[in-house]
């Protein structure tokens, strides 16, 4: 793993992780077990940004388009940046009216990723069918639970250990 190195809001250039990792398994949470992810990371790779949800020692990458990974980053460091991006307006529209989200689950179908997206407002609970980024950056401004099924992260590369501080 190289060094990190800062860039925008403290990314990581990510190094010897291979990134396309949970491309060759299809999930669907509807045959499998569901896992809670535990860590969301943003980083930016040789590859992109990309949005590194985490459990159980392993990582699914998903590639997003920067102004998203600024959103999910400025989300997960409580951070509000001038403007509110598309997110922040969500997440503000969405509390105007007594709404939330309850929680995404993120799935792979055909190499593509997919959100749906579990709102209530007013006692009605609805689910979107939603980019799966757009659906990541929703749930952690309300710190509401991702989920992913238990065959997408089992396709999923295990994260390389943290050296251990030496000792004297």
């Amino acid at each position: 793993m190289m060094p990190c190195k800062l860039f925008v809001l403290s990314f990581c250039v990510l190094g010897t992780l291979a990134l396309p990792v949970a491309r060759a398994a299809e999930s669907s949470p509807a045959t499998s077990e569901q896992v809670m992810i535990t860590d969301v990371q943003v980083r930016v790779s040789d590859r992109g940004t990309v949005v590194l949800l985490s459990a159980e020692g392993k990582a699914i990458p998903i590639f997003v388009d920067p102004t998203v990974a600024l959103s999910i980053q400025g989300a997960l460091n409580g951070e509000k940046l001038p403007r509110p991006l598309s997110h922040d307006l969500m997440h503000t529209i969405l509390e105007a009216y007594g709404g939330t989200v309850l929680q995404t689950i993120i799935t792979l179908h055909d190499g593509t990723y997919y959100g749906a997206l579990t709102v209530s407002v007013q006692d009605q609970v609805k689910t979107f069918d939603s980019r799966s980024s757009d659906s990541i950056a929703l749930a952690i401004h309300f710190k509401a639970p991702i989920i992913v099924g238990r065959d997408l992260l089992n396709s999923a590369e295990r994260l390389p250990e943290k050296p251990k501080a030496d000792t004297l």
